[in-house]
């Protein structure tokens, strides 16, 4: 069965996080990735090392299904490859800093007559004005987001999320705009620029924040937990800010992660009243509607968590979903880890590297039906370099030596 990408060529030049993510993405979809590295590799290749002399983990779980060619781009003869790579690519990823691609010579204009079929993405922190360049790291673009103000508790400070949705994030939008850019050659036969900025990609993330913002025009935002309200909308913790209000209660034996975070429908507060032990609440004219409940949730979440706190958080999931109540166990990346279900759907997967062994990654979230994935270790640095060169380049066994030798490769 074929991948929905095949025959999809991509000219990875990214690094770090928010490129390979997008390209690894890409890969799982069954693109022909091959990733382009300076002689001395990716940077994530060293950083942050459980293990002496080998690709770090932050490296291998950003770039699986790739292949790796290096290439040094200052040189002549690298440019000139660089061209012929570009001829033959479908599409091509870079997060360099702005203006880095147009310094080695190879602004849009150029690489539309080099390939006009080329859809070219690129990944920047942000859009253009005054912010242009500001160098952006994941909770940088968190913080101007429009995540962190609105992440914490009321009387703390801003908080990032452990998500990486400044990175990551960023890299699934990359994504969707390259696969639209792909779709639309199919009728225009030209490729064209995707560009797409780091804080604009957590500015959408963040869209119910900004309704909240215009909402707070017209009085208190009710199904929040504050007590105050001025002209922006406040970190409210773990309350969900919708119409359905929720909140991480705390379960036996109190350890970090013993919670379990739990959504009030209309529909479950009778049978959440009787598993906390008070029945009488269900029909209580102070309790027995959203609107009732409203003005106290606090006190309502303190009436669940003193019945939750009194069991392990397996047991309340249990008891709560016998009642169709929404709930669910706060994970602790161990929990990930060794939860079943996420290895048998394919999302924690353990993958044989050639030099560190067996390690653990996540998978490909998007499942289709006609387009199998498999997860394939990432590739040390130059791997493919004969394979890319001489078998798809055309390039001589002893020019692939000299350029070794001259420090193009």
């Amino acid at each position: 069965m074929s991948k929905a990408l095949e025959g999809v060529r991509v000219l990875d030049m990214t690094h770090v996080q928010s490129g390979p993510s997008a390209t690894q993405l890409l890969g799982w979809l069954g693109a022909d990735v091959v990733k382009l590295e300076a002689p001395t590799g990716d940077i994530t290749r060293k950083q942050l090392r459980d293990l002496p002399d080998v690709d770090s983990l932050y490296f291998t779980m950003l770039n699986c299904n790739k292949r790796s060619i290096t290439l040094n781009t200052k040189t002549e003869r690298g440019k000139e490859i660089l061209t012929e790579l570009i001829r033959r690519s479908d599409v091509m990823v870079e997060n360099f800093g702005p203006g880095a691609v147009d310094r080695m010579g190879f602004t849009w204009e150029r690489i539309q007559e080099i390939n006009p079929r080329l859809v070219y993405a690129s990944i920047k922190g942000f859009g253009e004005g005054p912010y242009t360049n500001f160098k952006a790291y994941e909770v940088v673009a968190q913080a101007m987001g429009g995540s962190m103000a609105t992440t914490g508790f009321e009387d703390g400070p801003p908080l990032a999320t452990g998500a990486q949705i400044g990175d990551s994030g960023t890299g699934i939008h990359a994504v969707a705009g390259i696969l639209a850019a792909l779709f639309q050659r199919e009728n225009t036969g030209r490729g064209q620029r995707v560009n797409v900025a780091m804080q604009h990609a957590v500015l959408n993330l963040c869209r119910v924040k900004l309704r909240d913002q215009q909402r707070l025009a017209h009085g208190p935002l009710a199904e929040y937990p504050n007590d105050d309200f001025g002209d922006e909308v406040p970190r409210s913790g773990n309350a969900s800010g919708g119409g359905q209000p929720g909140w991480a209660v705390k379960c036996a034996p109190g350890g970090p992660n013993d919670y379990v975070y739990v959504i009030v429908q209309p529909v479950g507060w009778g049978p959440l009243a009787g598993l906390i032990g008070r029945p009488e609440l269900a029909d209580d004219p102070g309790w027995a509607t959203p609107a009732d409940r409203l003005p106290k949730l606090g006190k309502m979440f303190q009436l669940i968590e003193e019945w939750s706190s009194t069991l392990p958080k397996w047991e309340v999931l249990e008891r709560l979903n016998a009642h169709n109540i929404p709930c669910g166990p706060i994970l602790s990346t161990k929990e990930i880890f060794e939860d079943a279900s996420l290895a048998a759907n394919e999302m924690v997967v353990r993958v044989e590297h050639p030099e560190r062994g067996v390690f653990t990654t996540v998978g490909n979230p998007i499942k289709l039906s006609d387009s199998p994935f498999e997860v394939v270790t990432s590739p040390l640095l130059g791997e493919h370099n004969a394979q890319v060169y001489v078998g798809e380049l055309g390039l001589g066994d002893e020019e692939l030596r000299l350029l070794k030798t001259n420090g193009v490769i």
